[in-house]
């Protein structure tokens, strides 16, 4: 595959897995069909929603399947990572629907990956409550019972520091709580339900059991030594509280004191062994010092209050939604990651990278992924383990809090006729893994 400087981009290891992703709320639509989740609570709510839409069509994924799975075929991808919603499988027939998606993947030879929590948490749950947890895993054992025959990759949560954070503490995403710091408990109480899936996973015969955490390195403002303190704090924050638990079973000095019940006990828990480590990357983070404006997260407005702040990274690009582009930033987060948990780190797999761009000849989205992909083979290079990298996203779809503005899709999709329309961008990633096979 060439890039502007006419060099290919090198051989991934053989083995490689090579994928997309999407998530139940964001595609499925048929609302209907299926419980409320807190998320379409959330979206009834005026003014939650920037353009006021709800996912309750989003993509028609639900009946339009056999489609997108034709898509996924014709983009030659090994596998496909998508979520099961708790509030379909709790309604009748729900399951019936994961069913007839995991028998068309394997049809075409592309394998399910299935994350069991992407945020759409059943409407009468809490993740304040500790028992959310336990029903949690009821919930695994249900799916991995009727999927486990031809499921061999299972991811038990998505992102847990962005649910907490933007959910719980700041309340843009659903169910739209501003709790702060007192939103701590909500992380805990997921990442003990992790701990409880890998249980229901394994007590199910199931292997290959990983999670999907957002992380990205945490870049000092300047080298004052507020700068530096902030810094830290935030990069505990949002990176080492949700993986230190799962790859040490600790928490980060002095974090453990803030949550709730018998801490030590459900590090056990937590800590139960996974088989790899799912990263979701982005872009790295500028903090420092409090300086009267915190700044924003992922392009929301953060409390004044907070003992760091959010600043611009300048002279890069952006795309559509903002977000700086460091295709290097993933090298020096997975450098960085080995270095820190050495031998304890588990085999890692890329579960997220993409970028929000408009467009269907998209090249900028292809530039983006061509930086990327070569900055990961860099890492893997440097001796970092990883065994597989997944596009956000296989199609455009409800963005969150964004509604339909913004577009990650190699596949563009007309919300009006749900028309699908391959991008440029899906072109060349099907040209990429073409270069991947072997000869």
């Amino acid at each position: 595959m060439a890039t502007d400087a006419g060099t290919a981009i090198p051989r991934f290891p053989p083995g490689f897995l090579w994928g997309v992703s999407t998530s139940a709320h964001q595609i499925e639509g048929a609302a209907e069909k299926r419980e409320p989740s807190v998320w379409d609570v959330f979206t009834a709510a005026p003014g939650r929603v920037k353009d006021g839409s709800t996912a309750a069509v989003a993509c028609d994924h639900y009946h339009r399947y056999r489609e997108d799975v034709a898509l996924l075929a014709g983009l030659g991808v090994d596998a496909y990572r998508f979520s099961v919603s708790w509030p379909r499988v709790n309604s009748p027939g729900g399951l019936d629907f994961y069913d007839r998606l995991v028998d068309e993947l394997c049809a075409a030879g592309v394998r399910p990956v299935p994350t069991l929590f992407h945020w759409d948490l059943p409407a009468d749950r809490d993740w304040l409550d500790r028992d959310t947890a336990a029903r949690f895993a009821d919930h695994v054992t249900v799916v991995a019972d009727r999927l486990g025959d031809r499921v061999g990759t299972w991811i038990t949560l998505n992102e847990p520091a962005e649910h907490t954070l933007l959910g719980h503490a700041l309340g843009t995403h659903a169910p739209g709580r501003r709790l702060l710091f007192d939103a701590l408990p909500v992380a805990h109480h997921q990442l003990l339900a992790h701990g409880l899936a890998v249980r229901a996973l394994r007590a199910a015969g199931a292997d290959g059991i990983g999670i999907a955490n957002s992380h990205g390195p945490t870049w000092p403002a300047s080298r004052d030594q507020a700068d530096l303190e902030a810094a830290g704090f935030y990069d505990v924050l949002l990176n080492r509280l949700f993986a230190d638990p799962v790859v040490l079973g600790a928490y980060p000095e002095g974090m453990g004191d803030l949550m709730p019940g018998d801490v030590e006990s459900d590090l056990k828990v937590i800590a139960e062994p996974v088989d790899w480590y799912g990263v979701n990357y982005y872009a790295p983070t500028r903090v420092g010092a409090p300086q009267g404006t915190a700044g924003e997260f992922g392009g929301v407005p953060l409390p004044a209050e907070l003992p760091f702040s959010v600043r611009e990274i300048e002279g890069r690009p952006v795309t559509d939604f903002g977000w700086p582009v460091v295709p290097e930033g993933l090298t020096e987060l997975l450098t960085g990651f080995r270095d820190r948990y050495g031998d304890r780190l588990p085999p890692v797999v890329i579960t997220e990278n993409g970028c929000s761009y408009d467009g269907v000849d998209d090249q900028d989205r292809i530039a983006y992924l061509d930086a990327h992909v070569r900055a990961l083979h860099r890492a893997i290079e440097a001796g970092v383990d990883v065994r597989g990298y997944f596009v956000w996203s296989l199609m455009d779809n409800f963005e969150w809090a964004e509604g339909y503005a913004r577009r990650f899709g190699l596949v563009h999709v007309d919300f009006e006729t749900l028309e699908r329309t391959p991008k440029a961008s899906y072109h060349w990633f099907r040209d990429l893994l073409r270069t991947q096979r072997p000869a």
